[in-house]
């Protein structure tokens, strides 16, 4: 099921860098990365490379990428050898409305501006639009929050 998609009215968004995979078309990618999926790059674009300092010391990081070839208006799919209907959104499906793909990949090395990565599931020429270090093996850096503490607790206005 379709809507009609209201006017755009949002923020902007940078393509970064561009990501390099072998798949041509969206129906020959994995539907999800593999680890052992072949080696991927993705390649940063000026300014942004002095970004990626520090990205090495991980081994993991999530890579956030715009699914330009997707569909932007289904609100319920029925996904590929299923026959039930679901929302947009109980679904990792590329069409959405925002089409944006996240992954956490194996971060192999980093030459200059490009990351060679395993996991990645889009088509090449995809435009990046992020990358973080895996959020489930980052230490925040900043001093601890209040809301940082157990039960993620609100200070109290003063």
């Amino acid at each position: 099921m379709a809507v009609e998609a209201p006017a755009a009215t949002d923020a902007t968004l940078y393509f970064i860098g561009r990501i390099h995979t072998p798949w041509t078309r969206p129906e020959e990618c994995p539907r999800q990365g593999r680890d052992d999926g072949p080696v991927c790059r993705i390649e940063v674009f000026e300014p942004w490379v002095a970004a990626l300092d520090g990205l090495e010391r991980y081994g993991e990081i999530e890579v956030l990428y715009w699914l330009d070839r997707s569909a932007r208006t289904l609100v319920r799919q029925s996904p590929r050898d299923d026959g039930q209907t679901r929302g947009t959104f109980a679904l990792r499906s590329p069409l959405r409305p925002n089409p944006i793909g996240t992954q956490i990949v194996t971060l192999l090395r980093i030459e200059g501006p490009v990351l060679h990565v395993r996991g990645l599931d889009c088509v090449d020429g995809t435009p990046l639009l992020d990358l973080k270090p895996d959020r489930r093996i980052f230490t925040p850096l900043a001093p601890p929050t209040p809301g940082d503490a157990p039960g993620g607790g609100v200070p109290p206005r003063s």
